[in-house]
């Protein structure tokens, strides 16, 4: 019994910055046991099989980025829960992350409850959520809520369009693209761009 309680506490945090991986020294007083590993290569060389716990990883990394870690790992059967790191404006990367199988993409900089909170529900879920989950259910609700305009701006932001590519595309100004953007936000209840991109990938719609 103690064995399994470790196992499921287990990140193995994957990040080429020694400053990062120092970071998360304090996960393991909130009961997770933190494995750090400088690149990729070296997560799937030491990774067991079958593996426990779950990966957090920064997106963008000499050599093996997250994303190419993300295609290794299923590739070699490993289906572990993934988090996502990534920086502000990555928003195409997290949506192809998403796509590819990952849980949570948690944007930089982020606190240590934001962390914390993004691995406990990563640990407990062990896969990414159902499109029949009443949470998604509900962000759907709100998306129906959205006008035309709205869902065409939601639909290019998950396709990782910047506001002036969104403009260019809609023939409106990047500053009437941020201002839906904000009517966006505020419909769907989505906390940050990073969250509304994430749920959308979930309920299919991205």
């Amino acid at each position: 019994m103690v064995t399994w309680v470790m196992a499921a506490s287990l990140v193995h945090v994957v990040d080429d910055d020694p400053a990062m991986r120092d970071s998360v020294a304090f996960l393991d007083t909130a009961g997770l046991e933190a494995r750090r590993y400088e690149a990729g290569t070296e997560l799937l060389d030491r990774l067991l099989k079958p593996a426990s716990g779950c990966v957090l990883t920064d997106i963008r990394m000499p050599g093996i980025d997250g994303l190419e870690l993300l295609r290794r790992l299923r590739a070699a059967g490993h289906t572990l829960p993934v988090v996502v790191m990534t920086g502000h404006g990555d928003v195409p990367l997290a949506v192809e992350a998403m796509k590819l199988g990952a849980c949570d993409c948690i944007e930089k900089p982020f606190d240590d409850k934001a962390l914390l909170q993004a691995l406990r529900s990563a640990l407990e879920c062990g896969e990414p959520a159902k499109a029949a989950d009443p949470t998604l259910q509900e962000f759907l609700r709100r998306v129906r809520t959205l006008s035309e305009r709205e869902r065409q701006v939601l639909d290019q932001l998950v396709a990782g369009g910047t506001c002036k590519e969104i403009g260019r595309v809609l023939n409106i100004s990047p500053r009437t693209v941020e201002i839906y953007c904000a009517k966006l936000m505020a419909k769907t209840q989505a906390e940050n761009l990073q969250e509304l991109v994430r749920w959308a990938v979930l309920a299919g719609i991205a």
